[in-house]
C-alpha cells in the first residue's frame, strides 16, 4: 500500500512538471515588413518577453519610433533592428521620416 502511494505521488509530481513545462511557452519572434512606405502587419499583438523584429524592404530608410517606448533609429535599406516587447500596452508608433506611415504594436 506504501509503495503504491510513493508511486502515485511521483506519477503526480511527475506529471505537474510536466504540465508547467507545457504552459511556459518560450517567448517569440515577430517579423514586420517595411514596404512600399508600410509597415506589414500594421497592427500585431505580442506577449511580453516577445522579440519584434523590423525589416525594411524599401530603397530608403525608416524608423520604427514608439515615443517613450521604443525607437529604432534609421534602419536602412535591407536592415532590421529589433525590440523586445517588456511593457504591456498599446503602443502606435510611426516612422519618423515618413509620419503617414502608422502602426500599432499591443503587447499583451
Amino acid at each position: 500500500m506504501a509503495l503504491r502511494i510513493v508511486l502515485a505521488a511521483a506519477c503526480a509530481s511527475g506529471l505537474l512538471w510536466l504540465g508547467a513545462g507545457a504552459i511556459a511557452a518560450k517567448p517569440a519572434t515577430h517579423t514586420v515588413i517595411i514596404e512600399g512606405l508600410k509597415f506589414l502587419p500594421e497592427n500585431l499583438a505580442v506577449k511580453r518577453g516577445d522579440t519584434v523584429v523590423w525589416i525594411n524592404k524599401d530603397p530608403y530608410p525608416h524608423t520604427a519610433t514608439a515615443k517613450g517606448v521604443f525607437d529604432s533609429g534609421g534602419i536602412g535599406d535591407g536592415g532590421s533592428w529589433g525590440y523586445t516587447a517588456r511593457e504591456a500596452g498599446e503602443h502606435p508608433y510611426i516612422c519618423t521620416f515618413h509620419p503617414n506611415m502608422k502602426a500599432t504594436l499591443r503587447v499583451q
